[in-house]
């Protein structure tokens, strides 16, 4: 599988002395900035992942932006970075039925992903949260426990819901498909993951989907900035938490930074990941070139 490729090594060298990388950019239609913070935190493996991208598709500038969170390993999470949106983008539906595309482009990769494990029997998977923007329109899409948070109005919305093994529509999908929920320090699926629905998990496969919920949001001017956070934020900051320390800082990378340190310092147990869109409607588009 080329598991030790570049993108791999070289984030691995990056990690060596546990130093966070962060970046940013603008979208060549100065309708949209970015900025994502990664750090392994307090963890001595890192298997966060994210990935945020700017592309052309039928002459559309889409906005491309994922974080994928790895347990058993950081092979699920790499190859849904490294796949997700190539399968969605070149759906023939992207455009013209953007949900059902990114419900296939899902389930495709995590099908994908389990080919391609075949001979070795591992057990790996990951989390996906992504946002995928439009023209107008902004779809979250998620499976697991990475959340995504929009300010609109002033005030935070969540727009996914955590997929956790006690929620009743989760417990009961899982059970009508035989599985069990256990508690075991947390509720766990077959008292083993946390999270009911993810990429991966080969052995726990048929009660722990890869189907995307999908939330679909209008990009107007009362839409401030959108947050995609791992659990390693979640865990010990609130949406509004997470939304106020954003609101006075205008510079993406900055308050994806600005997360990343405040989880840290709150004593987040886990690899923290941050990715902040700013929504420029209010600021006049310019034509600026897109960087990063």
């Amino acid at each position: 599988m080329g598991y030790l490729n570049s993108v791999l090594s070289s984030s691995s060298s990056v990690y060596a002395d546990d130093s966070p990388v962060s970046g940013g950019g603008l979208s060549q239609n100065g309708k949209f900035s970015y900025g994502y913070a990664s750090s392994p935190g307090k963890r001595s493996s890192m298997e966060d992942f994210y990935e945020t991208r700017i592309d052309g598709v039928d002459g559309e500038i889409v906005g491309l932006f994922g974080v994928f969170d790895g347990h058993g390993g950081a092979r699920a999470a790499e190859y849904v970075k490294q796949n997700l949106f190539s399968n969605l983008i070149s759906h023939p539906k992207f455009i013209s039925d953007t949900k059902s595309a990114i419900a296939d482009a899902y389930s495709h990769t995590d099908s994908e992903f389990l080919k391609s494990e075949n001979s070795q029997n591992r057990d790996a998977g990951s989390t996906a949260s992504t946002a995928i923007l439009v023209g107008d329109r902004l779809l979250v899409a998620n499976v697991g426990d990475s959340r995504a948070v929009i300010c609109r109005g002033e005030r935070a919305i969540a727009v996914s819901r955590d997929h956790k093994p006690d929620q009743t529509d989760e417990r009961q999908r899982i059970e009508q498909a035989g599985g069990f929920v256990m508690w075991a320090g947390t509720w766990r699926v077959g008292g083993v993951l946390a999270v009911s629905r993810a990429f991966g998990d080969r052995h726990l496969k048929q009660y722990v989907v890869a189907d995307p919920e999908i939330q679909e949001e209008k990009v107007d001017s009362s839409l401030e900035f959108l947050i995609l956070a791992s659990d390693g934020l979640w865990d010990v900051v609130t949406n509004e938490e997470a939304v106020e320390m954003v609101k006075p800082i205008q510079e993406p990378e900055e308050a994806a930074k600005r997360l990343m340190k405040e989880a840290y310092q709150r004593g987040s147990a886990d690899n923290i990941t941050t990715v902040v869109v700013r929504f420029l409607a209010n600021q006049g588009a310019s034509s600026l070139n897109g960087s990063g």
